[in-house]
């Protein structure tokens, strides 16, 4: 029986038999005046992105098939819509017109961005991830200070994890947005750290909150290259995977 493979599936190599390639359609839309011919099914997030468009984000990641949208920071508006969207979970349609600068969209982006900076230790200049920190580009393109003082500064003084030997993690610096528990459970099936407590307490730890080091952590430091803030950094600065990821 034949069946039809998506593009750039490979085919079936038994038995010889011909097979039909069935395209991804295309929808075309308008993002920020510019238009765009993106995957049926893709989110406007990633069409965006790979446009050369910035949205704010941080727990987005390309690979996963349900986006979280826990970090709320990819609202853009959309022609005919009430209210701003979450751009990692809505869906590209034909003619949609896209706007990632409405007033709407960036009261909305700006807030989220300051409620997670208020949590956040502001200690550039010490920090292994400066100039490659992914909230100090969001800070930029959203013309906000990193010292936010619309919130009152609610930091944690959490005790700092160096018992890895490849790596250092630092909650502190944590903005929760999921991507090291994601590569370590889902990905690659390790499951060594995940979310615990709730609220303001939230954070990523162990079973039992023991030290990496003591854990099912194979060191592959897979999660360091996904952080996009400096809570988990390489001891070695010259680390290769250190280069790589920024």
């Amino acid at each position: 029986m034949k069946r039809s493979i998506l593009q750039g599936e490979s085919p079936p190599t038994k038995g010889g038999e011909a097979v039909l390639v069935r395209k991804m359609k295309e929808v075309s839309l308008t993002i920020d005046g510019k238009k765009i011919k993106a995957k049926e099914g893709d989110k406007i997030l990633w069409v965006a992105l790979e446009n050369g468009i910035y949205i704010p984000n941080l727990c987005a990641i390309r690979e996963k098939i349900q986006p979280s949208a826990s970090c709320r920071l990819c609202f853009v508006e959309v022609k005919g819509e009430n209210e701003p969207v979450i751009a990692c979970t809505e869906t590209v349609k034909e003619g949609m017109v896209v706007n990632t600068r409405g007033n709407n969209a960036l009261r909305l982006t700006r807030t989220a961005a300051e409620l997670i900076l208020a949590n956040h230790p502001v200690d550039c200049g010490h920090c292994l991830k400066n100039r490659s920190c992914e909230l100090q580009k969001i800070a930029k393109h959203l013309g906000i200070k990193l010292k936010t003082k619309r919130f009152r500064r609610l930091e944690r003084n959490l005790p700092i994890d160096e018992s890895s030997s490849l790596f250092i993690y630092d909650p502190n610096k944590c903005v929760l947005c999921g991507k090291c528990v994601w590569v370590c459970q889902d990905k690659l099936g390790i499951g060594a750290i995940g979310f615990t407590r709730r609220g303001f307490k939230r954070m990523v730890s162990t079973f039992q909150d023991k030290p990496i080091g003591e854990t099912t952590c194979g060191q592959c430091a897979e999660c360091v290259k996904v952080c996009p803030v400096g809570s988990l950094t390489f001891k070695n600065k010259n680390f290769p995977s250190q280069k790589a990821s920024e």
